[in-house]
């Protein structure tokens, strides 16, 4: 009775997450988001990339995991700290993990965290234009 009773709420714990998160990618989803791949740690291959959504809120581009409990963003990118350093094509196994027609691109920012970013061919189009887009009086680097 005692194990019933502990799968019963495992699975109640498990169902209340799914929604949780079903509800907030359809949420963000209908803002305006786009399916954006991350990978903060390039230099440990094995954490791999984290699919996500993307949205443009002004001078910012925020990304929400699929699978997390936060309300807000989890990470959150400044255009004004944002440098494209490459641009390639996923290999290996990042072709399963990345959405099809992925381009990747590795980015560094003035805090000299390196970040990959992985996109297809319509949001990346939109995200390079938003990168070097600025407001009048404002030099940003070219970013393809």
């Amino acid at each position: 009775m005692e194990i019933t009773l502990v799968i019963i709420g495992l699975l109640a714990a498990v169902s209340v997450v799914f929604i949780w998160g079903a509800f907030r990618w359809r949420k963000v989803l209908k803002l305006g988001g786009i399916n954006v791949a991350l990978r903060w740690n390039a230099q440990q291959a094995d954490l791999g990339w984290h699919l996500g959504i993307g949205r443009y809120q002004g001078e910012q581009f925020v990304w929400y995991r699929v699978m997390s409990l936060r309300r807000g963003p989890d990470k959150v990118l400044n255009r004004d700290d944002l440098e494209i350093a490459d641009r390639r094509e996923p290999t290996g196994p990042e072709v399963y993990a990345l959405p099809v027609g992925a381009t990747v691109l590795r980015c560094e920012s003035s805090t000299g965290d390196p970040l990959e970013i992985a996109m297809a061919a319509g949001p990346l189009t939109g995200f390079l234009s938003w990168l070097e887009s600025a407001p009048p009086g404002r030099q940003v680097p070219r970013a393809s």
